[in-house]
């Protein structure tokens, strides 16, 4: 089975007579083509909207766009940055629309990598971290010497496991990850992220990041590259707590694949109002952390990225 059958039936469930919007842009033509033609196989009602390419994660989508994608039952969207964040994407949930986000997604991805995981393991791993995330208040993340303290709070969790079979379920796909938005102003101390970052792809050097309540004061590594995370300060807010649940994820420098790295955690800034948070800015950028040690409240979930919990 291809990776674009696997999208369209086993992550998307669609149905014959249901309507389809393949939302894509210039940079991802030829994956829109092949969605659209398994699409096809299932329903007539299949379209397919070409934008120009979004500035970076989170920019929020045209008005006649988000008004499209509340019209239909399935949106399938393998753009060049993520709309996963964007008031559109939660507009278009409320109304029912089932929505596949695939930021930056390649060829390769419908071969290798995460599109092949066993969804019902990637379901019963993010349903379990999901819930612990929804139970903690606090989270703290230990790698290389480094400390980052977070404030959960009484926020929820949010399971992705990539599987939107249901009216107004959505996520990306590939998926596989538990998250949460902790409080905005909560967040305090040192992090490494050292496996990938959004606006940069694969670290060569790790990034160094010092948070005081809630927002970056200090950061090393970027190499000038992430510089609209100061253009605000919402941008440079804490968004994201996230745990990768795929066993099957590699790290490639795509964040939608990295991010889902089963013993990773990932840690984002900029907008969060989608999942559960009060910051709303014009990014969202995601960090991957490779071997950390988690713990939720004082419980050890994952040691040197083994993760240690039963299951």
């Amino acid at each position: 089975m291809s990776g674009y059958t696997k999208v369209v039936n086993d992550c998307m469930g669609i149905k014959p007579g249901e309507s389809v919007l393949v939302l894509t842009d210039d940079n991802k033509i030829e994956i829109a083509k092949k969605l659209y033609k398994e699409a096809r196989t299932i329903t007539d009602d299949v379209y397919v909207l070409v934008m120009k390419p979004r500035r970076v994660s989170g920019t929020e989508l045209p008005a006649q766009v988000a008004e499209f994608m509340k019209n239909v039952d399935v949106v399938l969207a393998p753009t060049s940055v993520s709309m996963t964040h964007t008031q559109a994407k939660i507009n278009a949930a409320k109304a029912g629309t089932r929505v596949a986000s695939m930021p930056n997604i390649t060829e390769d991805m419908f071969d290798e990598g995460a599109l092949n995981a066993d969804f019902d393991l990637v379901i019963r791993l993010t349903e379990k971290l999901t819930k612990m995330l929804s139970e903690a208040k606090s989270a703290r993340v230990e790698k290389d010497g480094k400390v980052l303290n977070i404030d959960l709070g009484d926020r929820k969790g949010v399971g992705s496991p990539g599987v939107y079979r249901n009216p107004g379920e959505a996520g990306n796909v590939p998926s596989g990850e538990a998250y949460i938005a902790p409080l905005e102003n909560g967040t305090n101390g040192e992090i490494v992220i050292d496996g990938s970052m959004v606006s940069m792809g694969l670290l060569e050097e790790p990034l160094y990041v010092t948070m005081k309540d809630g927002k970056i004061s200090d950061i090393k590594g970027d190499k000038g590259q992430l510089g609209i995370l100061f253009e605000s300060e919402e941008n440079h807010t804490i968004a994201e707590l996230g745990i990768g649940t795929n066993p099957a994820a590699r790290l490639t420098g795509v964040i939608l694949e990295d991010e889902k790295i089963y013993g990773t955690i990932h840690v984002a800034f900029g907008t969060n109002v989608s999942f559960g948070g009060e910051n709303l800015a014009t990014c969202h950028l995601d960090g991957i952390v490779l071997k950390p040690t988690l713990y939720l409240d004082e419980i050890l979930v994952m040691k040197d990225g083994e993760v240690v919990i039963e299951l």
